[in-house]
């Protein structure tokens, strides 16, 4: 407990008396000091017990010691003792109505008491609130370390540093959801910090910021945990004033306490990974035997399953450009792997999940907690780009910005027998999803859907024009209109009658257009794949952008 005026007025060996401001004893003193400066503002912090004989102040002048309290009483200067009996025999009445008026504490000081004395006095009380201070946080070090190797572990320890800071806790996982709270009831008041835990996230740890509950009086304070370049969860401790020394030194504890566990967890992830990986290459190379006896327990329960197979990969920018992925997009990735990561902790399900290069690869329980949290994230993402669903496509993109977001295919439910075929699925819903602009695509919706969205590709479109551009310059010259009249055809299945009540010419004058188009394209109507190329090409040119 900090020293105060009050404390030394009771200090029997100091005789000191009050001759204004007895309301404000109770203010803390962090030192003693003896200045006969005019103005010792300069040389002050706030806080201190100045002590003064009046060697240079007209103690006697009510002007000149009204500028003077106001002064140091501006400054924090907590307390004034004036020596009685030096320069003074009493202690004047102009500077005892100057402190009345700042409300500053006067303290008379007697001839027989030096400054040293309470100088010390206040010394030793400070060197002892230090001691106490630096004790409670060893020891409170010590019961957040056995805490932190309980059985419960991070949850423990955060019940101990709440009671420690007669306050509250709560720890963030690395997606920024609240993994844990004490006291229970604080798990609602932590949410409502979620988007000032985000912003600390995108701060390289370790990092730390101090915010408002706007809901309430708490004042909050957040900080980052991890080593590495990306925070891995963040602490947020909740108290109705400023932490003291004590209660510093416990956050500092459950900071590392917590920062060396996530670092712990994270060299577990690392060998989860390796063998994660080895998994999944088992799997694709059509080994599901040998890929179950590697599992074991750890992933054992996602093979016995059906399971989805996910691959993403970020993109840089509006989807159409090809573009490489920048350092940004790169970590949409890490923020979809700690979601799903996330949301399969709190339901105890696993997740296998394997970087491909600049891609990742999961392998999430059908229906489970992680599949929904990729789904989640993908909405998210695509909302926050501005794209409608099986809308407005590429087009959404553009107004969106150049900005990195992610697109992810996702196959349908499968087993470890038909792992290779699901990947396939991943992959093709990837390549739909990324035409279209879209942040997540499903196997089923393309398998379920027509195929001329998929026509909707550069490259599909290049090809188009090149087959048909002999076509449309011929039709360009006003003699014949042969594309026209080879859609209507190919429409009708070869059926001359019907294709040419479509077009309102006689069949012969269809037969003769149809001869012209089989010379100037030098390819055969009777052939099935050159009328199948024919019919994508028209299609392909006639899909609108972007579906």
């Amino acid at each position: 407990m900090p020293h105060t005026l009050a404390s030394l007025v009771n200090h029997t060996a100091l005789k000191l008396t009050v001759l204004a401001g007895e309301e404000r004893l109770e203010a803390p003193v962090r030192w003693a000091h003896a200045s006969e400066l005019i103005d010792p503002v300069p040389y002050m912090e706030g806080g201190e017990l100045l002590l003064i004989t009046a060697l240079k102040l007209d103690a006697e002048d009510a002007e000149a010691t009204r500028r003077y309290a106001r002064r140091i009483a501006e400054a924090g200067v907590v307390g004034l003792g004036f020596a009685v009996g030096v320069n003074y025999e009493g202690v004047p009445q102009a500077l005892v109505d100057a402190a009345r008026e700042q409300g500053l504490p006067l303290l008379g000081v007697p001839r027989r008491t030096p400054f040293i004395a309470i100088s010390k006095a206040v010394s030793a009380a400070v060197a002892a609130d230090q001691y106490r201070a630096v004790t409670a946080g060893f020891e409170a070090q010590r019961e957040l370390t056995r805490a932190a190797l309980s059985a419960e572990g991070p949850a423990e320890l955060l019940a101990r540093l709440a009671a420690h800071l007669d306050g509250w806790a709560a720890l963030y996982d690395a997606s920024g959801a609240v993994a844990a709270a004490a006291p229970d009831w604080a798990a609602r008041r932590a949410a409502r910090l979620t988007d000032d835990v985000g912003r600390l996230r995108e701060r390289p740890a370790p990092a730390s910021s101090v915010v408002s509950d706007t809901d309430g009086d708490d004042r909050v304070e957040l900080q980052s945990l991890g080593t590495g370049r990306r925070a891995r969860g963040v602490l947020a401790v909740g108290t109705a004033a400023p932490l003291g020394t004590a209660e510093r030194y416990a956050v500092h504890s459950a900071v590392a306490l917590l920062t060396l566990t996530t670092e712990r967890s994270r060299a577990l992830q690392d060998a989860e990974q390796r063998l994660g990986d080895a998994v999944l290459k088992m799997l694709l190379a059509g080994e599901p035997d040998h890929a179950r006896a590697v599992a074991g327990r750890l992933y054992g329960g996602l093979l016995d399953a059906p399971f989805r197979v996910v691959v993403a990969e970020p993109v840089a920018g509006e989807p159409s450009s090809g573009g490489a992925a920048g350092a940004g997009a790169v970590g949409v990735l890490d923020a979809l792997a700690d979601a799903m990561d996330s949301a399969a902790a709190r339901t105890g399900e696993a997740v296998l999940a394997v970087p491909d290069g600049g891609r990742l690869i999961v392998l999430v329980t059908d229906g489970g907690a992680a599949a929904d949290a990729c789904a989640a994230y993908a909405a998210e993402a695509e909302a926050r780009a501005g794209a409608q669903p099986r809308a407005r496509g590429r087009a959404a993109r553009a107004e969106a910005g150049n900005g990195a977001w992610v697109a992810v295919g996702l196959s349908a439910p499968t087993g470890p027998i038909a792992a290779a075929n699901a990947y396939r699925q991943a992959e093709q819903a990837l390549s739909v999803a990324r035409r279209r602009g879209r942040a997540l695509v499903e196997h089923e919706d393309v398998a379920a859907g027509s195929v001329l969205p998929l026509l909707a590709d550069d490259a599909v479109r290049a090809f188009a024009d090149g087959l048909l551009r002999a076509l449309r310059e011929h039709d360009a010259t006003g003699r014949g209109d042969l594309v026209a009249s080879l859609r209507a055809w190919l429409a009708r299945h070869g059926q001359w009658d019907a294709a040419a009540a479509d077009l309102g010419v006689h069949r012969h004058t269809l037969r003769y257009r149809m001869r012209r188009v089989e010379e100037i394209l030098g390819r055969s109507l009777d052939d099935a794949d050159v009328r199948m190329e024919l019919w994508l090409a028209l299609k392909a040119t006639s899909a609108p952008q972007g579906e």
